[in-house]
């Protein structure tokens, strides 16, 4: 028999018995489907959470100070002697490989434009931040080097910001207030997003360094240069580690820590919490793709039941089939290309349900959703061999019968 006419026969018995063909098909319906939205939901909000982090910027570092600690007792983050220009100039000039570095200060300030007014995050940067953080400007330009030597009144204002204080109109060359400060919008940036803790990176005003210091935010008596953070974006990912041994070393120099002593600041590489976060993504996926796996096999089970129920209730076909010169691979041939006819048919409803669901959750939940052909295809796959594995023997046994037993059959 060619693979054409058992296919044919392998139809007509389905048909023969539809019902019980549909409940045959239902495990592997629902064991296809939830492959679907379980693996494209884990893989969309994987690629959702990586995007958000990488916001920050890749191949980056971020210092910061660390805790003042006095008697025992730690302040907290943040609390020990601030970080200075000089660190800043002091690292771009010692560490190799660094391509930019961009030093922060600022907080949070209301901002006026016309009746408008908007508290908002405003950061004081040099000309490398933007770079740093891979922020493209949507309109406009970056600070020059002239308006951070001058401490020039101009600002970078983020989509959120200049929505609430422009809406939709243009606010390149717009006049507005920070702390009663008039400054001039020279730029726009792109819409960047939220972080991956939820804060909009958007709802942002950039300063020249210089301006935020001498017109907003003052400078500190201890440190008169002092910043908030450095960020250093290095040029390879594979020197990131080296990078920061290397400005780990140079800053406890430079702030005195002594040997032995926990140091008042730290270096955190943004590259090594992305690998992180994106390895337990990966665990997280591979446990809800085998949770759904779990339903395919109990699918492939029921596939396999309903075909050994089905063997018994044709065992004088079977016989009848034989007697009349079919072969024994004909017979495992028929059954075989049952089951697997069975699971593909109820792998492609499942897939059409499964894709559904996913697009409906991807439009009406807002959930991050990730469909993509090799999924398809890996699911189509699947429920083929669990045809293939289930349906095995009960074809086998099929295929093995008596002829002269299988007539005699009552």
């Amino acid at each position: 028999m060619n693979p054409l006419a058992a296919f044919n026969a392998a139809i007509a018995a389905l048909k023969l018995h539809a019902l019980r063909s549909v409940l045959a098909m239902l495990g592997i319906i629902i064991g296809v489907a939830s492959v679907i939205v379980m693996v494209s939901v884990a893989t969309g909000a994987g690629q959702a959470i990586e995007a958000r982090i990488k916001a920050l910027g890749t191949n980056v570092l971020v210092i910061r100070p660390g805790a003042y600690t006095s008697g025992g007792r730690s302040a907290g983050e943040g609390t020990a002697l601030p970080l200075a220009e000089g660190d800043l100039n002091a690292i771009r000039a010692r560490v190799p490989g660094i391509v930019a570095a961009a030093g922060i200060l600022g907080g949070s300030a209301p901002v006026i434009a016309g009746n408008n007014n908007w508290t908002t995050s405003v950061d004081g940067v040099n000309e490398d931040y933007l770079e740093v953080r891979d922020w493209p400007l949507a309109e406009g330009r970056n600070f020059t080097e002239a308006e951070q030597r001058s401490a020039a009144k101009v600002t970078v204002l983020g989509a959120t910001t200049a929505r609430e204080l422009f809406g939709t109109a243009s606010v390149v060359g717009q006049e507005i207030r920070i702390k009663s400060v008039p400054f001039t919008v020279i730029g726009l940036l792109s819409v960047k997003g939220q972080t991956g803790f939820g804060a909009d990176q958007d709802d942002t005003a950039l300063v020249p360094l210089s301006t935020a210091r001498r017109r907003l935010f003052g400078a500190k008596e201890t440190v008169p240069d002092n910043l908030r953070q450095i960020m250093i974006e290095i040029s390879q990912p594979e020197a990131m580690s080296e990078a920061q041994e290397d400005i780990e070393m140079l800053l406890r120099q430079r702030r005195h820590v002594r040997i032995g002593t926990p140091d008042d600041f730290q270096v955190r590489n943004m590259a090594e919490f992305i690998r992180t976060r994106m390895e337990t993504q990966s665990i997280l996926g591979v446990l809800l793709g085998s949770t759904a796996a779990i339903s395919l096999i109990v699918g492939g089970i029921g596939i396999m039941n309903i075909m050994l129920v089905s063997v018994t209730e044709r065992t004088r076909e079977i016989g009848l089939r034989m007697a009349v010169g079919a072969r024994r691979g004909d017979i495992l041939q028929q059954f075989l290309i049952e089951a697997m006819t069975l699971c593909l048919v109820g792998g492609l409803i499942g897939l059409v349900i499964g894709g559904g669901a996913a697009i409906a959750l991807a439009l009406w939940g807002a959930w991050p959703v990730a469909l993509s052909p090799a999924l398809v295809l890996i699911a189509l796959g699947a429920a083929a061999l669990v045809g293939v594995f289930f349906g095995y023997y009960p074809a086998r046994r099929a295929s093995l019968m008596n002829p002269i037993d299988a007539l005699r059959y009552e």
